[in-house]
Formats: structure tokens, sequence, C-alpha cells
């Protein structure tokens, strides 16, 4: 067989693309012995690997260009946007197999639950904690409302309505999806959603370990994102753990900001030498960090998935985060023994589920074997490029 993955955005086309999404589903195609390749326009670069395909723009839009390839099939990733339609409309055109991957929580409309979608925009405007915010979160609903409902979203159905497969990376997405799809096109459209989330790379496996789980906490992020990534409040839940628990480690890996390193040094002196800023590290560390933690702890505001949950739960970590529509995968993840969500978006809320995190790991609650195998099962590339592949049988 012979399948492309295809992002319409000329990102860098080196080893950090291929991964995660559209890279790494190449290569999970690759595994299981497909010729794979992945699709991007832009200029070539000197770190490109050699299986990304560089094209002008023009090409993703032609039906002859993608007929040509003489393909099986492609997994789109364009996010469902009405910019990239015509690029849906050439691989259908062209009599390829179409999974148009989703890259989101579902709530991209208020079509796709009015409630949910009024409940996303108000967290992702930072929920009216000042004047710009409420500005924001204004311009979102009467934008959704208007030129939302007349332009956007006829041609994000016409973009639709190309694949053969709408994928989406969360059981909850995919029920957004489904509502919408009704509304776009009925329940022939809403019979092409189907749940695919996101690739994780074979590195992350507990696989042979066998030393013992530390009682250990990380956290991964952008932490110069303080809208989504909330360093703030990972500070302030990390700050009373360490207090109430002085056998608890933590690892905080990611970008350093001037604040997180003054939040570290104006800790006690025992409590800081519990707390590792490790910055930026290479994929090899973080699963060597990951499988040697208890619990993976996710501040942020919202996820359309949440890669790095779905690596440390590959390498036999539970995850604790909010329950909330903007972090809607968070149950999926917990839903295996494998976590827990926060009763309350708060302090007090997230303090409260990492306490009774590491309780269960410290009774013999949890079982990273247990953890690591169900969801490898479910996450890992060649399962992921595997679920592809079936779509069409």
């Amino acid at each position: 067989m012979r399948w492309f993955t295809c992002t319409p955005i000329a990102f860098g086309g080196g080893a950090d693309f291929f991964a995660r999404d559209s890279g790494l589903m190449c290569r999970g195609l690759q595994m299981l012995g497909v010729d794979s390749h992945a699709v991007m326009p832009g200029e070539a670069s000197a770190d490109d690997e050699t299986d990304l395909i560089r094209t002008d723009y023009a090409n993703l839009e032609s039906s002859e260009w993608w007929r040509s390839q003489d393909l099986d099939g492609v997994v789109l990733y364009a996010w469902g946007r009405p910019r990239f339609r015509k690029v849906a409309a050439a691989i259908r055109q062209a009599g390829v197999f179409l999974v148009l991957n989703q890259d989101n929580g579902g709530l991209v409309s208020p079509l796709a639950g009015f409630r949910g979608w009024l409940m996303e925009q108000w967290i992702m405007t930072g929920r009216g904690k000042n004047l710009r915010c409420w500005t924001s979160f204004l311009k979102l609903f009467v934008r959704g409302l208007s030129v939302g409902l007349v332009v956007t979203d006829p041609l994000r159905a016409h973009h639709l309505k190309q694949g053969d497969v709408i994928a989406c990376v969360s059981p909850a997405a995919a029920g957004h999806y489904r509502r919408l799809c009704r509304v776009y096109g009925g329940k022939e459209l809403a019979k092409r959603v189907e749940m695919l989330p996101h690739p994780v790379e074979p590195t992350f496996a507990l696989g042979e370990c066998a030393e013992p789980k530390l009682r250990q906490v990380v956290c991964v992020g952008r932490w110069q994102d303080h809208l989504q990534k909330r360093p703030l409040l990972m500070q302030a839940v990390l700050q009373a753990l360490l207090e109430n628990d002085p056998s608890v480690r933590i690892e905080i890996i990611g970008t350093i900001t001037s604040d997180l390193e003054h939040w570290h040094q104006s800790l006690h002196q025992e409590k800081q030498n519990r707390v590792h800023l490790r910055g930026r590290v290479g994929r090899d560390l973080l699963a060597t960090i990951l499988r040697h933690s208890q619990v993976f702890y996710s501040p942020s505001a919202y996820e359309s998935f949440g890669i790095a949950a779905g690596e440390a739960l590959c390498c036999g970590c539970s995850v604790v985060a909010k329950h909330s529509v903007s972090m809607a995968t968070f149950d999926w993840f917990v839903s295996q023994n494998s976590g827990r969500v926060a009763a309350t978006d708060d302090t007090q809320g997230h303090l409260q589920a990492l306490e009774q995190e590491l309780t269960c790991w410290e009774q013999g609650h949890r079982s990273p074997s247990a953890i690591s195998d169900t969801w490898c099962a479910l996450l890992q590339a060649n399962r992921v490029a595997a679920k592809v592949l079936n779509f069409r049988v």
C-alpha cells in the first residue's frame, strides 16, 4: 500500500516534526510496511527528513497532482478549516481515500453544542480576568453567532464532506462532531465520524524497566504560555503539595521562565532540593523521567489532545488534570484506572486530586505495567496507523 500524510502549512520537516501528529503518523504507517511519505508546502530545508515531500501549495489543490501519486489513502491534518477545503476536495476528486484529522476538542461551532462551545470560548480567552479577556470573549461570541454560522460553518461543512472518515482525537470530540455533522449533512455524514487519537512514539513505553516508580510528579509544558499552560496555578499547587508531602519529588520540563526560576529560588532549601527545573530535554531523557515517575500533572486551561499526557501514560504514569469541556481528552485518559480529574478548577481542587492520586500509588491501586500496556495498545504510532488502515476495510 501507499499512503501519504499531509499538512498544508509549511512547518519545519526535521526530527521534531516526525515526533508527533502527521509526521509520526507517517512513521507509524511505515512501521506496518506501508510506503508512506509526509507532504508539506514550502521550501526544502537541510533539516528535512528524507521521507518528507515538499511541493508547491498549488499542487495540494490539484486533483491531477494527487492522482499522479498513485495513492491508496491520505491522512490530511487540516483541522477542517475552510481555507483548506480545496486541498480536501482535490484529494477527493482524485479518487483517493481521505481521512480528515480534526485536532481539537470538537467544539468548533455553536452547532456542535452551544453550551459547551460558549464555555470553551470563555476558558480560551482567560475567563473574564480583565477587560482584555472580556473583549476577546465578546468578539469570539459575536463572530461565532454571525460570521461563524453564515460563512464559516457552510465552508467547514464543504470541507468535511470531502472525507471518507472524519477522525477525532477523543471520544468527546467525536460526539461533538457527530452532532455537528448531523446538522451539516444528516445521519450519513455523521456516520463518517471516527475516534482516532494522536500517535505516540515507541520510545515512550515502560518496557522492561524493573526499577520501582518514585513518588514523583512530572509537569511538561511551554511555561511561557500563561493563558493555556497556567504556570502560576502549577506553582501554587506544587508548593502546597511540597508542604503537605515531605517525600514527593517534582520534575518540571519545558522552557524555564524567569518567573519559574524566581519561584524555585523562593522555596525553602529542602523543598528546592525536591524540585528539578529541567528545561527542554531530549525525547530519550523525557521517557526515562516518565518511566520513573508516578503521576503526570497538567495544569492547562485547555488542550486539544495532550500528547505529553499520552506519552506519560505509555510510560506507566497516571495523569491528573482538571475536568472541563476544554480538556475532554483527559476524561478518557483517566478512564482505565489511570488517573483522575480535579473536582474543582482551583489550587485546592488540583492539590486534592494530586494527593489522592499519590495515595492510590502508595496503597497499590495503580499498576504501571497495566497502565502502560493499556495505553501503548491505544496510542503507540503503529497501533494508531493500523486503525487508519482498518478504516478502508
